[in-house]
């Protein structure tokens, strides 16, 4: 089959691979009919998450149809049209009984390795590093799916894929972190960020009840679909001090809850401690650029919520600590639990509340895949999301 692989730094091609088989009793393989390139990609592309390998397959955003079942597997068969959730969770250790899914304990063949580097472990996911499982992606034609009675949310009906596709990431990963949030009705919730997972979080943050929503970002295009779609007010970090101008429109208090939907490799208007995350990364003295989190730490209200759903790597430097504890704030983080919204959210499509193939600028072919890394990760052609097709 093709594939998107994973060579090095900067490196990534369309592939001709094995194709997948069934390994455990448990597993079904999916023909996949439309994939995404996520944000977090980009940071398997340049190199920010150890442990990726050559040969890696990437992509955690897929759907497809059904072509073979293991011999366990009881709710899914041959033609049934499934969402494919990133994150692979086993629905019956400790922590899938109780909804917390990213945290499953038998699903990351390499959980000992995450252990070690993080404290425990953590579940496994498609198309990422091997700290996480070193699963192969959906980026690609066909893909193995593990514990397939567990992840995949059955489509009944004729909606279009790009109607459903971002169940598998984005739409719940924005949603959790609105939920996160602990948004409260009428609430002032300040988004860093209008990329894919930052539009959903405004989406979402709507949805929960926020009176208004602030969205902050560099980029005009991104901007203009915070404002549009995602009915936002926006702040242009070039051109305005976000502290300054939120306590501007928040009369001092700062927003009630604030949300990086940034992550590790943010950029910055040029501050002291940005400019030195970026130094250290350069030498190799520090891992993330985490001048958003400082920042939304700094802007929230006192005994607000910092909500992140943003990807982080390692240690953070000069992280705040004085001040969310002095402000008394509330920081929610992780990756999302996928499995427990995608039911849910699906209805929320079916009904007409949302459609999330707004977030949609490019559709090009798998074989394009390489070219749209690199327009995605520059911004170029006003690349907000892009969705390939095998």
């Amino acid at each position: 089959m093709k594939a998107l692989v994973w060579h090095g730094v900067n490196d990534v091609r369309v592939d001709t691979v094995d194709d997948p088989t069934i390994v455990e009793p448990t597993d079904a393989i999916i023909k996949i009919t439309a994939t995404a390139i996520c944000g977090s990609d980009l940071h398997l592309l340049d190199g920010y998450q150890p442990t990726m390998k050559s040969g890696d397959i990437l992509g955690h955003e897929p759907m497809g149809v059904v072509v073979e079942v293991g011999s366990a597997v009881k709710k899914l068969k041959k033609g049934d049209r499934v969402v494919v959730p990133f994150i692979i969770a086993c629905g019956e250790c400790f922590f899938c009984t109780k909804g917390l899914f990213a945290a499953c304990e038998r699903s990351n063949p390499n959980g000992e390795m995450a252990a070690k580097v993080i404290g425990h472990r953590v579940s496994g996911a498609f198309g990422f590093s091997h700290l996480l499982g070193g699963f192969s992606g959906g980026q690609a034609e066909y893909l193995r799916v593990p514990y397939a009675d567990v992840g995949p949310q059955k489509i009944t009906s004729d909606l279009p894929d790009e109607k459903v596709l971002f169940l598998s990431d984005i739409f719940p990963t924005g949603y959790m972190a609105a939920e996160n949030a602990g948004i409260e009705p009428g609430d002032t919730v300040a988004v860093w960020g209008c990329g894919p997972v930052a539009q959903m979080a405004i989406q979402s943050a709507w949805m929960f009840g926020a009176g208004r929503v602030i969205a902050i970002d560099r980029v005009a295009e991104r901007l203009a679909l915070a404002a549009s779609a995602g009915r936002a007010e926006t702040i242009n970090f070039d051109d305005e001090h976000v502290k300054e101008r939120l306590d501007e429109m928040t009369k001092g208090r700062g927003p009630d809850r604030c949300i990086d939907a940034v992550g590790t490799e943010a950029h910055s208007h040029g501050s002291f401690d940005a400019i030195l995350d970026k130094a250290k990364k350069t030498v190799k003295l520090g891992t993330d650029r985490a001048d958003v989190i400082r920042e939304a730490i700094l802007c929230c209200r006192t005994s607000g919520t910092v909500s992140a759903p943003g990807v982080y790597v390692g240690m953070i430097d000069k992280f705040p600590f004085g001040a969310a504890m002095n402000k008394g704030l509330t920081i929610k983080t992780g990756q999302t639990h996928v499995q427990r919204f995608t039911k849910p959210l699906l209805e929320m499509i079916e009904a007409g509340q949302i459609d999330p193939s707004f977030i949609i600028t490019h559709r090009a072919p798998l074989a394009d895949a390489p070219e749209l890394y690199e327009t995605f990760r520059d911004k170029k052609d006003g690349c907000i999301k892009v969705v390939l097709t095998p």
